[in-house]
């Protein structure tokens, strides 16, 4: 399995970003290799994706999805991978954005490609678009505000899922009712 993380302060409200984040559709805009991505569902899309020739095409499911704070997500098909983005408030018009995935490299130059940094790399660049164009727009195209809850904890006997662990209230921000970044 690769873990890729990386994060970018945006200038724009935390809503604002989260807002942008959950419109899907528009990724094709921002992230490199995202040729398109189709809503099915509120929470289940399918993606079409075209790296380094190869074309792919997958579904995804939310597994958690919080307004202001979070997005998880798995792929339900195809190639195997999960993630989750979080948005941190830094200030009033300032809100940090850290994504995590977690993918299994199937081919020779996927796995050449997650030794050698090129999907950090990638995640980096393409936060870097999406902080282009949200600060460029200054408003979303569009928002989702649903909540998602996480599956139930191993001790359900659901199979194993962990749910994500519980908010530190002393981490909330009172004046946007999202956490703050650490340190702040």
């Amino acid at each position: 399995m690769n873990t890729v993380e990386e994060s970018i302060d945006v200038a724009v409200p935390v809503t604002t970003a989260y807002n942008q984040w959950t419109q899907f559709e528009s990724f094709p805009h921002f992230m490199k290799g995202v040729e398109s991505v189709t809503q099915v569902t509120d929470k289940e899309s399918r993606w079409v994706t075209k790296i380094g020739g190869v074309e792919r095409t997958f579904d995804t499911t939310i597994t958690e999805q919080h307004p202001d704070e979070r997005v998880a997500w798995k792929s339900t098909d195809g190639k195997s991978h999960a993630g989750v983005v979080t948005f941190h408030r830094l200030s009033d018009n300032e809100t940090r954005v850290t994504v995590q995935l977690d993918w299994d490299p199937e081919t020779f130059a996927e796995k050449v490609g997650a030794v050698v940094g090129a999907d950090d790399h990638r995640v980096k660049g393409d936060l870097k678009r999406f902080k282009e164009f949200i600060e460029s727009r200054g408003a979303e195209t569009g928002s989702w505000r649903g909540n998602v809850d996480a599956a139930p904890t191993a001790a359900t006997g659901d199979g194993g899922l962990k749910a994500a662990p519980t908010a530190d209230p002393s981490l909330d921000d009172p004046e946007s009712g999202g956490p703050r970044a650490a340190g702040i």
